[in-house]
């Protein structure tokens, strides 16, 4: 009897064998699975190669039907139930101001790729008022509702996103250098949304797992794309590069500031709002396990992408 029952717990969901008492290998094996199945060199060249597409005749990804009632705290695991929810309050007020973000990132881009700030931030008057989301705002700004529904879900409150504002668009004589900052901000914010949604991926299961599915195939959809154009518009980026620009960003302070361009600064907020000093290690492990993994897969993804590819890709602007 003891044995059927365990049996019945025991199941498979999108990241593999899922039960109540996962340990931390299996964790692990659990997140390799999740980086194999979203994040393989295939999947990522097809989001990219699915720009010029959504140029043309841009089309938001629909969601399957999820049977938000369903979601209920056994289907988080390994996890410490006030922690988890801790992460899903960081993520809804960071997820908030998804126009603002939007907006930033058309203003750096719309003179050097007026065809990707469409697809950001979408398109404007001659009073620069929003005429129309672009795409990547109408498929994001679906995530704050539905993180408002599953803490709702697990906790019976209804929660209200944080005030607060978001890094400002800062010109300089030189858009180009101005855009390359922003980009790195850019790709290190979705970098950070996917890794954070498949980890939380491979500690739940049933519907509220497939939630968490939905925002990281957005997340890494646009982290994909934003990253291609970044190796087309600047190859000649190296490490050595990147880690020259994030020193002259730090400006010589660790902490956030909205009208600074700082990675370290990013990182420090963040780990403020998910809680991060409530996690056990076991969780501070498995997730600095789940960034590195997938830096190392996307790295290996990145020197795949050719020239030519790229040319191909990014090169028919309209202006």
């Amino acid at each position: 009897m003891v044995e059927m029952l365990q049996l019945n717990l025991t199941s498979i969901d999108l990241a593999g064998q899922y039960h109540q008492d996962l340990n931390f290998w299996q964790i692990q094996h659990r997140i390799d699975a999740l980086i194999n199945r979203y994040l393989s060199v295939e999947h990522l060249r097809d989001r990219l190669e699915d720009l010029p597409t959504q140029f043309k005749t841009p089309q938001t990804r629909p969601w399957q039907p999820i049977d938000w009632q369903a979601i209920d705290r056994q289907q988080v695991v390994g996890v410490d139930l006030d922690v988890f929810l801790a992460i899903l309050k960081g993520a809804i007020d960071t997820e908030a101001p998804i126009r603002q973000y939007t907006q930033t990132s058309r203003l750096y881009l719309e003179q050097l790729h007026p065809q990707l700030a469409r697809f950001v931030g979408g398109t404007v008057d001659e009073q620069g008022s929003l005429v129309e989301p672009g795409l990547w705002e109408k498929e994001e700004r679906q995530h704050t509702p539905a993180l408002m529904k599953v803490y709702a879900q697990l906790t019976g409150e209804k929660v209200i996103p944080a005030q607060r504002s978001v890094r400002s668009y800062q010109s300089s004589d030189n858009p180009r250098n101005d855009l390359y900052r922003h980009g790195l901000h850019r790709i290190a914010t979705e970098y950070g949304a996917t890794c954070l949604y498949l980890w939380l991926m491979a500690h739940t299961t049933g519907p509220l797992q497939v939630v968490l599915e939905e925002l990281a195939r957005d997340e890494i959809n646009h982290m994909t794309k934003f990253w291609g154009f970044g190796v087309w518009a600047f190859p000649e980026s190296s490490l050595p590069h990147i880690g020259l620009t994030l020193l002259q960003t730090m400006q010589g302070r660790l902490t956030y500031s909205q009208n600074r361009s700082s990675l370290v600064g990013t990182l420090h907020r963040m780990t403020n709002v998910l809680a991060w000093q409530s996690w056990s290690w076991s969780n501070r492990a498995t997730f600095i396990f789940t960034c590195t993994r997938i830096l190392h897969r996307l790295y290996g993804w990145s020197r795949s992408l050719t020239v030519m590819e790229l040319q191909e890709l990014f090169s028919k602007d309209e202006g």
